[in-house]
């Protein structure tokens, strides 16, 4: 005779383990799964102007210092209270030390615009390295401090060169958004009128302390400026400033299905940028 107990027992054990496999609302076990960081935004290393909230603008002089006519400069910005930026060539600077110390002691930021004024764009990287290094350490000599920005002569640069530079000498590279042509010598109101017509918050405005017009041409234009309510600081400190922009309600609408802003486009290269 079969055993009922043994197979009634067999019965059971195989009901329980269906039932469990069965049994609903117990998810199955999944591993954790781990989330890919999204990468770091990449910081700007180059400026032709900057999103402030303010009525903040940075002045630029290139290609000095000057003998006659960066000491002028000097006195003006002295009388109005306003600290500048000069980008100086590197062999004036080794010609004219105490013009630069002099710069740099009342206040204003002195950064590198090359040793000869050279196309960097057309320049070997050695070549380019030289240009730049010769100049750093004539900035160094005549004010105790390295510089932290550059401008290329003519705005004239690569996107590679723009890295290399930045990773070995920390500068940003510092182009313009407001260019009053002065190098052509326009006349001191052509000047004066060309900058006061373009100029924004945030703008870095470019000019020259080589030119006669251009000194000539400062006055009017600081007083107008100062008459709109601009404030003027150096490009350092005009950077430190900078705030994300806020796109517009209906920018951001357009935004979805447009592609992502390209850079600002580099101004147009000036002879004696």
């Amino acid at each position: 005779m079969p055993d009922y107990r043994l197979l009634l027992a067999c019965g059971a054990t195989f009901i329980s383990t269906f039932a469990l496999r069965a049994e609903p609302g117990v998810p199955p076990v999944q591993a954790p799964v781990e989330k890919t960081p999204a990468p770091a935004r990449e910081s700007a290393i180059t400026f032709n102007s900057v999103h402030v909230n303010g009525p903040y603008i940075a002045m630029t002089f290139d290609d000095g210092p000057s003998a006659v006519l960066t000491p002028k400069l000097l006195d003006l910005l002295a009388a109005h209270h306003i600290k500048a930026t000069f980008f100086v060539i590197g062999e004036n600077v080794a010609e004219h030390p105490e013009i630069v110390a002099r710069a740099a002691r009342e206040g204003h930021e002195i950064a590198n615009h090359s040793w000869s004024h050279p196309n960097f764009g057309k320049m070997s990287q050695e070549s380019v390295r030289s240009q730049v290094q010769r100049t750093d350490d004539a900035i160094k000599s005549a004010t105790g401090k390295r510089p932290t920005l550059l401008r290329p002569p003519y705005g004239s640069i690569t996107e590679r060169e723009k890295r290399w530079i930045h990773d070995e000498f920390g500068y940003d590279i510092i182009l313009w958004d407001v260019d009053p042509l002065d190098w052509k010598r326009p006349g001191p109101a052509v000047v004066r009128n060309r900058i006061l017509k373009e100029t924004r918050p945030g703008s870095i405005v470019l000019s020259h302390d080589i030119h006669p017009g251009t000194i000539e041409a400062m006055p009017s234009t600081f007083n107008e400026l100062e008459a709109k309510g601009f404030k003027f600081v150096t490009v350092s400190e005009l950077i430190d400033m900078a705030t994300p922009e806020t796109p517009h309600p209906k920018a951001q609408t357009a935004e979805k299905t447009a592609a992502k802003a390209a850079p600002s486009p580099k101004p147009a290269a000036s002879p004696n940028g």
